[in-house]
């Protein structure tokens, strides 16, 4: 017997499938799905705190502070001293990592691509337009019932 998938498992498997095949393009880059989904989030919001960096990833600070660890010794990232508190380290990308995004840039392109395959321009706005209302939606949700 089929059982006709939910909205949830169906996204969720979308979701899983684009980063299984986005991992089977970067195999050869020799970085951890965490570690280049750090270098993202990091070229995004350079100069951020670790604690900030881990809420923003949903992953605990220790767990970052290895992984930020690990991108330090390969020389993708520095930390460098908060101006005001010198307790807190702020991330950076050097000039080494920068090269290395424009790579999975085009890694997610490529991935998008297969994804997308076979789906009209039109019906590609229009998937982007629900997916969108649907994460406004949520975070309207969200945060109205952290109100009550």
């Amino acid at each position: 017997m089929e059982l006709n998938p939910t909205l949830g498992f169906l996204l969720h498997d979308v979701a899983r499938l684009l980063r299984k095949r986005f991992e089977q393009h970067a195999k050869d880059i020799g970085l951890t799905r965490t570690q280049w989904q750090t270098l993202v989030y990091l070229a995004r919001c350079e100069g951020t705190n670790q604690v900030s960096l881990a809420e923003l990833l949903e992953i605990e600070p220790i767990t970052l502070a290895r992984v930020v660890d690990k991108l330090c010794e390969r020389q993708l990232v520095e930390r460098r001293a908060d101006t005001n508190d010198r307790r807190v380290k702020r991330l950076y990308l050097t000039d080494v990592s920068r090269p290395l995004l424009g790579e999975l840039r085009a890694l997610g392109d490529a991935t998008r691509a297969e994804a997308l395959e076979g789906i009209s321009d039109a019906d590609r706005q229009r998937l982007f337009e629900i997916l969108n209302k649907m994460k406004v939606n949520l975070l309207g949700a969200c945060r109205s019932s952290a109100c009550e």
